[in-house]
């Protein structure tokens, strides 16, 4: 008679072989369809991302680059993109950030150790003149030791209501210059 537990056991030892499986399959590049035989309709419609957002970041650029016929290949620099987009995953994933609610906005402290500290080191002084001109806010970066002290407040109360609930990823994530800022990493024309 099978027991609550062994039944679990079953479902995911089942679940573990198919997924082993289907890793399996996946990495078979060389079994995909090239277009000879027709493909089963539920095979006709592709995925919108070719990957992890890193991934589709560098797979959309290299397909706008190869569409282009004046690009620069003796220019071009994916590793500076790439490296950009690693950055972007450490600020994200790793920065130690503490925040402080100040008249009129947020007053944030960046530790610099770490992958995520080092990542903001490059990424909040280059940005934080970036979301001034594009929000009107006043953002001023400074050093205190080991820490990054990026302060931003508003002219109103509501600019500061939208500050603060943004925070300091919210904030990192404002505006629309990334998108023109990895292209340009990826030219070769543009400073890590």
């Amino acid at each position: 008679m099978s027991t609550p537990w062994t039944i679990a056991a079953t479902l995911l030892a089942g679940l573990f072989l198919g997924a082993q499986s289907g890793h399996a399959q996946h990495m078979d590049h060389a079994g995909h369809r090239t277009g000879a035989t027709p493909a089963p309709a539920a095979d006709r419609v592709l995925p919108s991302e070719p990957g992890d957002a890193a991934f589709a970041a560098i797979a959309e650029i290299v397909a706008l680059f190869s569409a282009a016929p004046d690009t620069d290949w003796a220019r071009v620099d994916i590793d500076a993109l790439r490296t950009h987009l690693v950055d972007m995953n450490q600020l994200v994933l790793a920065a130690n950030v503490t925040a402080e609610p100040i008249d009129g906005g947020l007053r944030m402290r960046v530790a610099r150790a770490g992958r995520g500290g080092e990542a903001a080191g490059r990424m909040v002084p280059a940005h934080g003149p970036v979301l001034a001109a594009e929000t009107g806010w006043s953002s001023q970066v400074d050093e205190d030791g080991d820490t990054i002290v990026w302060t931003v407040t508003g002219p109103t109360a509501d600019d500061a209501m939208k500050i603060r609930a943004l925070g300091f990823f919210g904030l990192m994530a404002t505006g629309d210059h990334h998108r023109a800022h990895h292209i340009a990493l990826a030219r070769g024309g543009a400073p890590h």
